[in-house]
């Protein structure tokens, strides 16, 4: 990456050892899709292809590649689009997985249970492989801010990728406020991060339902809230799941910065705050 610097840690890139795949429904189109999760050579990062369609077009998992979509991240190109990238994405953030090559049958990621712990599980299979190249890591050199409206973000530089993330519903008289701080490694997010699920209130979401842009969403893949209950009947894996899950997301999009080296800092962000502030970041740190 333009701009970065190795490790202090000398730490070096990984792949995985070997593949793994998936299939499932996805979110918005209620559609079968499929995935397979490959290692890749170092320096290539994480690069999507959809098998499914003409002369297999790839999309590099970098931030000039986000489109513009609902209630999740979508990468795209002339050729192709994925949606649903943020959680494969932070579970290969989140496990220290550098370089991969992701086939995609469909339009999107599957939606699994709504959490990261699936990709965990199939990464935990694949194994990580270390390569013999040094890791190049954007660190924050100094205090940045973004802000808009109540949503506001901050970066501080830090020797570890720490998120601290605050929610603030006070139309919800169950979730209210949650703060939650985690510094990102593999056994933090992989117990504490990866098992927690999208949330929902249930006045949001009707909507999307009922206009049918959700055709695979149920309670089997999302925690629905409605006035100070949670529908699904299972419950909260975490008191605080709902902000965890925030911080899952968070992770999810700015892994498209690479591998960083900060302390960031959310007040009520969602995709396209994440995308806006790590663009952002990327102006400043790697002109």
């Amino acid at each position: 990456m333009v701009g970065s610097e190795p490790s202090l840690e000398g730490e070096k890139q990984t792949t995985i050892a070997k593949e793994v795949s998936a299939s499932g429904i996805g979110l918005f189109t209620g559609e079968k899709v499929a995935l397979k999760i490959l290692p890749a050579l170092p320096n290539t990062g994480i690069v999507f292809t959809r098998v499914d369609l003409p002369g297999k077009p790839q999309i590099p998992a970098c931030l000039r590649f986000v489109r513009e979509a609902p209630r999740c991240t979508r990468l795209a190109t002339v050729d192709a689009s994925v949606h649903m990238v943020e959680h494969l994405l932070s579970a290969l953030k989140g496990m220290g997985v550098d370089n991969a090559q992701i086939e995609v049958e469909g339009p999107e990621i599957l939606a699994a249970d709504g959490s990261a712990k699936l990709f965990c599980d199939l990464l935990e299979q694949a194994e990580i492989s270390i390569q013999d190249v040094d890791r190049r890591v954007l660190k924050i050199s100094r205090p940045i801010f973004w802000s808009e409206g109540e949503v506001h973000l901050i970066a501080l530089p830090s020797n570890e990728f720490r998120v601290s993330y605050t929610l603030h519903y006070p139309q919800s008289p169950l979730l209210r406020s949650q703060y939650y701080t985690v510094q990102v490694n593999p056994r933090h997010f992989r117990e504490e991060i990866a098992p927690c699920r999208t949330f929902s209130l249930y006045e949001e979401i009707l909507p999307f339902i009922e206009r049918g842009m959700m055709k695979g969403g149920g309670l089997e893949n999302a925690l629905v809230i409605r006035e100070d209950q949670i529908m699904n009947p299972e419950g909260a894996r975490f008191p605080d799941e709902m902000v965890r899950h925030k911080i899952l997301d968070l992770i999810g999009d700015f892994f498209l910065l690479g591998p960083i080296l900060g302390h960031i800092i959310s007040v009520r962000s969602g995709h396209s705050s994440n995308i806006a502030f790590a663009k952002l970041i990327e102006t400043l740190e790697c002109p």
